[in-house]
């Protein structure tokens, strides 16, 4: 009952923190004349410029998108944290301004790009009554702009079928060709538990990865822009396991990935839709000197329709494994985000080659209600459909939910509470 009342009470303080522009009180009525960003030394009037460097084009084209509608304080918002994003800003504050037409206002932004900071976030913080606690903070040094190198310490058995807690770092480089191109560069380093259940359900042939006591992995990556709403990303994964048991065995699973990304978003008057698919591929092989060979095919659909204080939005995800992967590469269900409300032991304790999911989430204002459905099993098994549906409050990323897996004989409500991102 106490992280009941922890999740209203910290609900309640972001409420009574609403933001009021300065200049003027303004709503929906107004339409938007135009979107100007200002940054140290620069401004730009996004709709009177024919390009800006500064600007590439999905982000120049969603905020064309804004002018000649309605005010939208959400999307306003919205924009401001793409933004911050975007330019590795220490700040982004909008500001509304009288336009130089009846009815019309002028939207400024300014964008405070320190040529050296430092940031400091908190992408998990998560408690759930069947998996415990898990939590990841991470510190971010900027440089010029363009360069930032990150530093963090995880602890998590959400995600995955064991609790990894480690550090990770990483560095990015988003100056090539326009802000076209990302180099990045990741290490993580890791030590492993795994509950009894996982144990227990080790199998003695080698159709399953072994356990392993420690993990770490060195990552090169690329992301190209290829088109206004598509990138693609492509890297080499060299990861080293040490194996649990008598001799401390280190293998190598090294792969090669490739992740295309294609993000559509479309907003009118009174509502929005944003439609994001993902498609991964992580393939090992002897070439790349792996002690495992598999191919892991993910894809990743979610549509997202925000009208007023209404939020709908729909998860789809499905997969695959072919060949013999490490547990870390397994699918996983029955966690904070996928069939919520059944423990991921009880579905597969090691995880599963085969994967499907589908959640449905209704929010208006505060009020959150899910359904969530979805299978997971081994090739040559028959896969079972379960079903969850949950109510909670949800604050921007903050969320306190309870969760029911639907199942004959008995109901065993689950606690979810925290943010993730």
């Amino acid at each position: 009952m106490k992280y009941v009342w922890l999740g209203c009470l910290l609900v309640g303080s972001q409420l009574l923190a609403g933001t009021q522009d300065s200049e003027f009180n303004v709503n929906t009525r107004y339409t938007v004349e135009t979107v100007v960003l200002s940054g140290d030394g620069w401004t730009s009037n996004v709709g009177a410029e024919p390009r800006n460097d500064r600007i590439n084009a999905i982000l120049r084209r969603d905020i064309l998108a804004l002018i000649g509608n309605k005010l939208n304080p959400e999307a306003l918002d919205r924009l401001a944290t793409r933004l911050r994003r975007e330019f590795h800003a220490h700040n982004v504050e909008r500001h509304v301004v009288r336009g130089k037409n009846p009815e019309s206002v002028q939207v400024v932004f300014d964008i405070d790009s320190r040529p050296t900071r430092f940031d400091l976030s908190v992408p998990k913080f998560l408690y759930a009554s069947q998996q415990g606690w898990n939590g990841a903070v991470e510190g971010v040094a900027t440089v010029a702009t363009h360069h930032s190198l990150t530093a963090g310490i995880v602890s998590d058995s959400d995600e995955l079928a064991e609790r990894y807690a480690g550090v990770i770092a990483r560095y990015e480089d988003t100056s090539l060709a326009g802000d076209r191109v990302r180099l990045g560069f990741q290490f993580e380093s890791y030590h492993d538990a795994w509950s009894g259940n996982t144990v227990a359900a080790q199998p003695g042939d080698a159709s399953v990865g072994e356990l392993y006591r420690s993990r770490q992995n060195f990552q090169p990556e690329a992301t190209v822009m290829l088109a206004k709403p598509l990138s693609l990303t492509v890297g080499t994964s060299f990861e080293r396991l040490e194996e649990e048991g008598p001799g401390s065995e280190v293998v190598a699973a090294n792969a090669a990935f490739a992740t295309l990304r294609y993000h559509e978003s479309l907003e009118d008057s009174d509502s929005q839709q944003d439609l994001d698919a993902v498609y991964s591929l992580r393939e090992a092989s002897r070439a790349l000197d792996s002690d495992f060979v598999y191919a892991r095919n993910r894809w990743d659909f979610r549509y997202t329709l925000t009208k007023g204080k209404v939020v709908i939005i729909e998860d789809l995800s499905a997969g695959v494994i072919t060949g013999r992967a490490p547990l870390y590469e397994r699918f996983v269900l029955g966690n904070s985000s996928t069939l919520r409300g059944w423990n991921k032991y009880d579905l597969d304790p090691l995880g599963g080659n085969r994967m499907v999911a589908n959640s449905v989430d209704l929010r208006y204002g505060l009020l959150q209600l899910f359904y969530d459905s979805g299978a997971i099993w081994d090739r040559n098994d028959s896969a079972t459909l379960r079903h969850s549906v949950g109510i909670g409050l949800r604050q921007g990323i903050f969320s306190l939910a309870l969760a029911f897996p639907l199942r004959e004989g008995r109901i065993d409500p689950v606690l979810i509470l925290g943010m993730n991102y």
